[in-house]
Formats: C-alpha cells, sequence, structure tokens
C-alpha cells in the first residue's frame, strides 16, 4: 500500500474509533433546536447524539433514578446546580447555554394579541401551560399570571402539560385556545410564524436560564464534553439565537 493512502486509511480508521454516542437529556423547549445543532456536531466531530427529551423535573428524576444520561441540558439552572450538589454532575463543567422567551400563543391568527389583553378579556375556555412542578416555562407562566393578578381567575381553566412540547400540542391541536410555551416553538425567520402570540416581557417572571452539565457517568468521556464546547462556539449560538434564544 503507498504511504499516503496507507495514511488516510489509518486517518479513518482513527476517527472511527474515536467516534463514540452521547446521550443526551434535552429540556422539551430545546429539543427541535439541538436536533438542528446535531447535525453539525456529527458532522464536525463524528460523535452521534441520542436525545431524550421532556419536562426538566422529570429527566432529573430519570438521572436520579440512574439513566444513561451522559449531558443534561435543562430549562432552568438550578436543576444542574442541584446535581452538580448532589454529586450527579460535575463541578465545573456547568453554564448557560441559553435563556429562554416565554410566549402565550394561539394557533389561530388575531386570537392572541400584542399585549395579551386576551387575558382579561377571557374570551376563551382553556389556557394550557407546562406543569409548574416539572417544567421551569411552566412556573415562568404562573408568575406571570400572578403578576397580572389573573392567577385565581383563571386557574380554573388550566390544561396542563407534562412538558412544554405536550403544551404546545394541546395549543397547536386547538384542544386549547391558547397557551403558554416556549418561543423556539413558534419562532422562524425572526417572528412568530404562526397563529397569534404575544411575547411576555421578561419582567413578570423569572429567567429563563437555561442551564448545561455533564453528569458524573460521563466525567471521563471525551465526545460529551466535545458536545458542552460545541453548544459555546460561535456556529452553535447564531443557530441558536435563529431560534428565538438569548445568549449570555
Amino acid at each position: 500500500m503507498k504511504p499516503l493512502l496507507l495514511a488516510l486509511v489509518c486517518c479513518v480508521l482513527g476517527a472511527s474509533a474515536q467516534a463514540d454516542e452521547v446521550q443526551v437529556a434535552v429540556a422539551a423547549n430545546f429539543a427541535t433546536p439541538l436536533k438542528a445543532l446535531a447535525i453539525d456536531f456529527e458532522r464536525d466531530t463524528g460523535h452521534t447524539l441520542r436525545l431524550s427529551a421532556g419536562a426538566s423535573g422529570k429527566l432529573y428524576a430519570q438521572i436520579k433514578s440512574g439513566a444513561p444520561f451522559d449531558v443534561f441540558l435543562s430549562a432552568d439552572e438550578e436543576t444542574p446546580l442541584r446535581l452538580e450538589k448532589e454529586g450527579d454532575g460535575v463541578a465545573g463543567t456547568r453554564y448557560t447555554y441559553a435563556i429562554g422567551q416565554l410566549v402565550l400563543w394561539s394557533a389561530q391568527s388575531g386570537f392572541v394579541d400584542t399585549q395579551g389583553a386576551v387575558l382579561k378579556n377571557g374570551n376563551f375556555k382553556h389556557l394550557a401551560l407546562a406543569a409548574p412542578n416539572l417544567a421551569p416555562y411552566g412556573a415562568a407562566a404562573i408568575q406571570t399570571l400572578t403578576q397580572l393578578g389573573l392567577l385565581a381567575a383563571l386557574t380554573p381553566r388550566f390544561v396542563q402539560g407534562e412538558s412544554i412540547g405536550q403544551t404546545y400540542s394541546f395549543v397547536a391541536s386547538g384542544n386549547a385556545e391558547l397557551g403558554f410555551v416556549a418561543l423556539s416553538q413558534v419562532f422562524e425567520n425572526g417572528k412568530i410564524s404562526q397563529g397569534s402570540g404575544w411575547l411576555v416581557p421578561a419582567t413578570l417572571h423569572s429567567p429563563l436560564r437555561q442551564d448545561a452539565v455533564l453528569l458524573a457517568r460521563a466525567r471521563d468521556k471525551p465526545a460529551a464534553r466535545a458536545l458542552l464546547d460545541f453548544l459555546k462556539g460561535s456556529k452553535a449560538r447564531i443557530l441558536i439565537r435563529s431560534f428565538g434564544y438569548e445568549i449570555p
């Protein structure tokens, strides 16, 4: 075999030998962006991503029960910090990969005005939101309604999803006329791509800082660390912003 060809074969075999699979527990609001990011990550590194999406609280419970995840991309900053304190997250690896935005959204055009006045007008039967004890976006929705003085009046109309993904499905299907979802779920080309929505002012709820952390089982797994590094890069940051997130 010629020297140059032999060198190329060795490089290919070496890259294949180092390629690995990364098991990622990802908050439901970031599942679609991560799928888009996976294309570049897998092409650039040779590693493969395996995603499990759900409510941050439910994913936390799965991690505590021994689920084989390598990286956790939460919808909040408290849960990764808790895992770190409990020894299930690797100290020094936690950081904010995105800041989410809450939106009151309806699949019907013109149903939600740009000031959210529909909440006070009450011309609806069902208001969807994610379970606040499991999903940070659900907790943010409760905080918003509390700040607006509408929580008690609207609680009887709640339809709660286990995650923000299920909440979006309630609204998209028409089972709820409107609901609080993540902007990333309805954002495309710099605007809400369908239906109608009100971008909830950040002053009405706690910041939706979304933190990532390397999990203890993957402490010595280069592929898992490579994902965390990739999410900090300029290519990933541009794509994350395109889904309506802010970057710290």
